[in-house]
């Protein structure tokens, strides 16, 4: 007997199971489809992405469904347009044995027109995304004031991408008599707090622990200084040649310059973030499914909804802001059953971090060294090796043989053999022969003490101009085009700041300043003696670059050395912040 028969399912939907070579229940579809089959009620469910929810819905939501009747019955929302169609697919091809039942998807970035045609046509199940469902809803182009099932599939995904206000609408149109299954791989307070507002008393299962991570996937972390990243990235990238994977960063613009560098460097890669248009977006995800593109860049946000087989490492170019988001983009990998590798890239101050996230995963990081060159050689040399072993022999090859024998007349064969590796070797060779040791114990805080060579400014907007730490960072980034790492050290006080940038950006940010002004007033910087020790540093007190809290992360921060909470000098460190403020007053009365 199939396994999937134990669980209740009628014989067309077994017949589909079969044809699609499904054999065994996942955990969550074992422990969701009896109760979803045989009881009314609302659920919440917990797993890790990638193991099979779909199917736990999709299942019962199909056994449950009137075919005959053609109004919508049930609402699926889903967080991306990828997601969406991949989950409207889906239930097309467990659905294909029953007879005028009809799954719609409606998303944006298509007519609006067309999807409403197709609905009026008969949809019992509508897969949507949240925005384009709101915006049919004001148009009076859906109807779904009678349906008896409404589904929220990653949900967490969905509350991390703003959608709480359109979820909230949507589900507040709905009648209150429906059953809600609420599907997640994480329980944030947002999930919960939609739980509580429009479901009775739901059952809840959990597979593993609550943003547990997934035990197919091995965590590893490789400490470096933070200028050095990409040089890190791209030596995992060489020490790893079958690699097929998604690199994550925080922002648009790191993704496509790092994108960018790998495609310079000779890797197959490609960028997917939120500026691409939606066709663009399409072309890179066909490029990734069909292997073409070997290292896709992705931010978190243009992610959801990847479900990409085979990914073998998700390699973490920059910590996320909240831990929740690790466990997305760890979930990539590993899928059905396959072992995958979860890489972040920290430098010394974000160490404390991987400690946070192996709180929530319960799963523990395995500190690596960067591999050196050597290492690196050894690797591609005895992969080139395999990749001949393996090589089917293309007989078409033959005709030349005679000459190729020809040209190589002459040869041992240990010569042929160590001319043959040395083209590939050689490469390798002459590249890193030279190169550093890139694995450190120091990172990001080392500039100012044997790493990078840094300088300090003093900058005369502060605390009254409505800056704090990360607002400032923020300002000087933009208005220096500089990148998130470049700017740190930033303490800010009532009237004055500091911040640290390499030295090599010193004559840029001397230059930038010389003559600007910030809401009508001019702005003084210069370098500046101070030693910045004490202040908020990088990540200031706990909190992430964006600002945001990582959660986990203790809060607060110690004020800089000699200053009271006004920024004024206190009584042990003398009169060295009232000294600077006073020189500033009589700077602005000259002018």
């Amino acid at each position: 007997m199939n396994k999937f028969e134990q669980l209740g399912l009628n014989p067309s939907i077994l017949k589909a199971v079969e044809e699609m070579g499904f054999e065994s229940p996942s955990e969550i579809q074992e422990k969701a489809i009896p109760v979803l089959l045989n009881e009314d009620t609302d659920m919440v469910a917990l797993a890790q992405t990638g193991t099979g929810k779909t199917a736990a819905f999709g299942f019962p939501l199909i056994q449950k469904i009137n075919s005959s009747a053609k109004h919508t019955q049930a609402l699926i929302l889903s967080p991306t347009r990828e997601l969406c169609l991949q989950i409207t697919n889906e239930l097309k091809n467990y659905s294909k044995f029953e007879k005028n039942l009809n799954a719609v998807a409606i998303y944006g970035g298509a007519s609006i027109t067309d999807q409403a045609r197709q609905i009026e046509r008969g949809a019992q199940i509508i897969v949507a995304t949240p925005g384009r469902m709101q915006d049919m809803m004001n148009r009076r182009m859906v109807d779904i004031t009678k349906i008896d099932y409404c589904v929220l599939d990653e949900a967490d995904e969905m509350l991390n991408m703003g959608f709480y206000e359109d979820i909230t609408t949507i589900l507040a149109d709905t009648p209150k008599s429906k059953n809600t299954w609420l599907f997640s791989a994480t329980m944030p307070k947002q999930v919960a707090t939609i739980a509580k507002k429009f479901m009775k008393t739901p059952i809840e299962i959990t597979v593993g622990t609550k943003n547990q991570g997934t035990s197919n996937v091995s965590h590893e972390y490789y400490l470096v200084n933070s200028r050095q990243r990409y040089e890190a990235l791209k030596r995992l990238a060489d020490a790893n040649p079958d690699i097929f994977s998604v690199i994550f960063c925080r922002t648009k613009r790191d993704t496509q310059k790092v994108a960018e560098k790998l495609i310079e460097d000779g890797y197959s890669a490609a960028a997917l973030h939120g500026d691409l248009s939606q066709n663009q977006r399409d072309l890179v995800m066909k490029s990734f499914r069909t292997k073409q593109i070997q290292m896709l860049v992705a931010t978190d946000v243009a992610a959801r909804g990847i479900d990409v087989e085979d990914i073998t490492h998700v390699i973490n170019y920059q910590l996320p802001d909240e831990i929740e988001t690790y466990t997305h983009r760890s979930g990539r990998t590993g899928r059905a059953g396959k072992s995958g590798v979860s890489i972040v890239i920290v430098s010394k101050s974000e160490v404390r971090k991987i400690k946070s996230i192996e709180r929530i995963i319960q799963q523990k990081f395995e500190q690596k060294d960067i591999p050196d060159g050597m290492e690196i050689c050894r690797v591609q040399l005895f992969h080139l090796a395999n990749d001949i072993k393996e090589t089917k022999i293309n007989h078409e090859i033959d005709p030349y043989l005679p000459s190729i024998n020809e040209v190589l007349e002459g040869f041992s064969r240990e010569e042929l053999i160590k001319k043959f590796f040395s083209v590939e070797f050689t490469r390798f060779f002459n590249y890193y022969k030279n190169s550093s040791d890139l694995s450190s114990t120091g990172g990001a805080s080392e500039r100012s003490s044997g790493g990078e060579e840094s300088t300090r400014f003093f900058i005369n907007i502060g605390a009254k101009d409505d800056f704090d730490w990360m607002s400032l960072k923020d300002f000087l980034k933009a208005t220096l085009d500089l990148g998130r790492d470049d700017v740190y050290k930033v303490d800010v006080k009532s009237t004055f700041s500091f911040f640290n940038t390499d030295a090599v950006h010193a004559d840029k940010v001397i230059e930038t300043f010389k003559s600007f002004k910030h809401n009508g007033r001019h702005i003084d910087v210069e370098i500046t003696t101070d030693s910045g020790r004490g202040g908020r540093s990088r990540g200031g007190g706990g909190k992430e670059r964006s600002g945001k809290p990582f959660k986990g992360g203790k809060s607060g921060g110690r004020r800089s050395e000699g200053f009271d909470k006004k920024g004024r000098g206190d009584k042990k460190s003398g009169d060295r912040g009232r000294n600077i403020e006073s020189s500033l007053k009589r700077r602005r009365s000259k002018k």
